[in-house]
């Protein structure tokens, strides 16, 4: 039957080829515009790390005296208030964060000095963030605690100095200082940037940064304390720090803490910590409330700084409202087709056929014009991620269908087509046969 159904369904398609055609347009470029900005807030607004993501927090102390309980406190913390925690080592991993712009040198490369942001962290960044290697290893836990001069650098930089080729054992100069390279990553591309996010709440509207490529250079957190020295990004401070003094005991914020917790009971455990160390500080008279501390997963964390740019939502709900004009337009044309048959449609009632019968005749008629429109859609679609990553923006380039958009686009093409041929179906097969035979 079901056979039968569709063979009728192409058949009525060809009878009224121009009619056909506007549907099928109608669907596809509604299909299209909907999916190209679908797509792009599905690789914006995914889960950077699946499975790993509800295992890492990021917790927040607040040494700002002008802050209050009320607050929410800085995106990230003084340097004291992050090493201590770190150094507690209450977590099954942590990772402290900082950033430093240097100027990059390689003795066996016959390239200009390049200035680079560089990222200062500690050894657990690798396994925690599941980072990728295609030579060499990170550093360990004694490299940070020797401050030994070593680096990792991306895949992009070492093709750009060494031309791909395996480059451990080299030398990277970095502000003056010799840095062996110890590892070389594959080519990675998180997105968004998670373990750098901070402080997008207060961008207006616009996050794109978050989708910027990751940091060329990365290098132990203690030997950037020796390289850097009062050179990292400062996020913000609450008084005019002392140019002269170590940038460790600045009144600023500037250093960011992961944690990775592997149950339920941790999560508790270090959350109670946080708060029992922001109590000690009070005490100790260097916090001046000791309630305003915080401690989100990974993906609470990126919700709470807005990191899908405001533009990108706003295309979204302009192009689907586009698309439910377009359905619209369909059901509109429908209507025409279906009923323009009422002839034929009543010579089917009075040879016997059911009202459900041609009911599910007219939805499958309007089925194989939703699989037409999406194959359409799905061409316009291309067409508009590549226009996308034509764009200035930082995530451009991340831009890809990926089998999943791809089956939704023709599953939205489908079912709304067919949510379309409702009221046309209905109507169609409430033809008074008796009327019709008349008109023949």
């Amino acid at each position: 039957m079901f056979a039968y159904y569709m063979q009728l369904a192409f058949r009525g398609l060809r009878r009224n080829r121009v009619l056909t055609s506007l549907m099928i347009l109608a669907i596809a470029v509604g299909i299209g515009a909907s999916m190209t900005t679908l797509t792009v807030m599905h690789i914006l607004s995914g889960d950077p790390l699946p499975g790993r993501s509800g295992q890492l927090f990021y917790p927040q102390v607040d040494a700002d005296p002008d802050h209050k309980d009320s607050q929410d406190p800085l995106d990230m913390m003084d340097f004291h208030s992050a090493f201590d925690l770190w150094s507690a080592h209450r977590a099954d991993r942590q990772a402290l964060i900082g950033h430093a712009d240097m100027r990059v040198t390689a003795p066996s490369a016959n390239l200009p000095a390049l200035k680079l942001l560089v990222l200062a962290t500690t050894a657990d960044f690798f396994p925690m963030f599941e980072v990728p290697f295609q030579y060499g290893h990170g550093w360990s836990a004694a490299d940070d605690t020797a401050r030994n001069r070593v680096v990792v650098i991306s895949d992009d930089l070492n093709r750009k100095l060494f031309g791909g080729a395996d480059s451990v054992g080299r030398i990277l100069r970095l502000r003056g200082s010799d840095m062996t390279i110890i590892g070389v990553l594959k080519p990675w591309r998180p997105s968004p940037l998670f373990y750098s996010v901070a402080g997008g709440r207060y961008v207006d509207g616009d996050s794109s940064d978050f989708y910027s490529k990751p940091e060329d250079v990365m290098m132990p957190f203690s030997s950037g304390l020796d390289v850097a020295k009062n050179e990292f990004e400062l996020f913000t401070c609450w008084h005019m720090p002392d140019l002269n003094a170590p940038q460790q005991d600045s009144p600023c914020a500037w250093v960011s803490l992961w944690v990775q917790l592997n149950d339920v009971a941790k999560v508790d455990a270090y959350r109670h910590f946080v708060a029992d160390y922001a109590a000690q500080q009070m005490s100790l008279g260097r916090f001046n409330h000791a309630g305003n501390t915080r401690m989100r997963n990974l993906m609470q964390w990126l919700d709470f700084n807005h990191v899908v740019p405001s533009d990108v939502k706003l295309e979204t709900w302009l192009a689907f409202s586009f698309l439910v004009i377009c359905l619209f337009n369909t059901v509109g044309l429908l209507l025409v087709k279906f009923l323009h048959r009422g002839g034929e449609i009543g010579v089917r009632r009075a040879l016997g056929a059911t009202r459900s019968a041609v009911f599910v005749q007219c939805l499958a008629e309007a089925s194989v014009i939703g699989l037409l429109g999406g194959f359409a859609g799905w061409l316009l679609t291309l067409l508009g991620l590549w226009i996308v990553r034509r764009q200035p923006a930082a995530y451009a380039d991340l831009v890809h269908l990926d089998l999943s958009m791809f089956l939704t686009t023709f599953a939205a093409a489908i079912a709304a087509t067919l949510i379309a041929g409702l009221l046309p179906a209905f109507r169609a097969s409430r033809v008074a046969p008796a009327l019709q035979l008349k008109t023949l």
